[in-house]
């Protein structure tokens, strides 16, 4: 057995149907479209979500909720992951650019510190926001916690 004899099992693969080829092909004619309506015509695509005259799933569902689009959201930094990026990078303030820098946030998040974890440096933390233990923790060992 070499490269040059292998085929594919017998009865795994099946030649496609050719339709619309004339009449002596068994696919002539209405090229298995069948006779007349929207789905025999070209160009015939359903509209999505139709469910052939059914009323459809979104209309059947009930509309419920309240979007505030006034809502501003936050991206959560934690006191551990600020611990963790004065010891590696040896700082004693953090602002936006150095959060942006490490990864820790995208160019366009508006970030609050959280609570999370164990701060044990004097940091300067600048933010768009602190929970109120984050704050704490920070002036508690006589750091600074401005908001931006």
């Amino acid at each position: 057995m070499d490269l040059s004899n292998l085929k594919p099992a017998k009865g795994s693969i099946k030649k496609d149907k050719r339709i619309g080829r004339g009449t002596g092909s068994g696919h002539g004619g209405t090229s298995t479209r069948g006779h007349k309506g929207a789905k025999s015509r070209s160009g015939y695509s359903k509209k999505l979500g139709y469910e052939g005259g059914q009323m459809s799933l979104t209309r059947r569902v009930p509309k419920f909720g309240f979007k505030n689009f006034n809502r501003v959201e936050y991206k959560g930094v934690n006191l551990d992951t600020l611990q963790q990026l004065s010891e590696k990078k040896d700082l004693l303030v953090i602002t936006q650019d150095v959060l942006l820098e490490s990864g820790v946030i995208s160019k366009k998040d508006k970030f609050k510190i959280l609570g999370r974890g164990e701060l044990k440096a004097k940091l300067e933390v600048t933010a768009h926001a602190f929970s109120a233990s984050a704050k704490k923790a920070i002036e508690d060992l006589g750091g600074i916690a401005n908001i931006i």
